[in-house]
């Protein structure tokens, strides 16, 4: 069963999506509490969960790694070598941002950055496809991003 949330909590959550680094004095101003009140439920909702952490979110384009990729990968087989093989590769390959098991057809939906067209089939012909457990990887490559948001729906 999931923890409750009251009004004042999810206000905190949704001022902190908005600017992580916000200072608690102005937090409190804007949830309507005292900095010590405020501070104290801060805690509680990093310690109770509900706060992963927190982060610096960098444009990649602007960092030099314009290609975005989602691929999806179907494997061979299921043996627990296999699947650890492939999911050892995954956490250690920088460019890999994200890894999901999923269901249907697929096996695996990965999020992958690269600085070029170059860089991203290096990395699928020397990284990925060299996993004698990985049958195809299917890639689509992002033209245009219309929305993108690290915001979960709190209200």
């Amino acid at each position: 069963m999931p923890k409750s949330l009251d009004r004042l909590d999810r206000r905190i959550l949704e001022e902190l999506q908005a600017d992580a680094r916000i200072a608690n004095q102005e937090l409190a101003k804007r949830v309507g509490l005292s900095p010590a009140p405020c501070w104290r439920r801060l805690r509680r909702l990093e310690s109770e969960g509900f706060i992963q952490g927190y982060a610096t979110l960098l444009h990649a384009g602007a960092i030099g790694l314009p290609i975005q990729a989602y691929a999806l990968v179907s494997l061979e087989n299921h043996h627990p070598e296999s699947v650890r093989q492939f999911d050892q590769r995954v956490k250690e390959r920088p460019e890999v941002l994200e890894c999901h098991s999923m269901s249907g057809a697929n096996d695996y939906l990965l999020r992958i950055v690269a600085a070029s067209m170059e860089a991203y089939e290096h990395f699928l012909s020397t990284q990925l496809l060299q996993l004698a457990a990985v049958r195809s990887v299917n890639t689509s490559f992002v033209l245009r991003t219309k929305k993108a948001t690290t915001r979960l729906p709190v209200g």
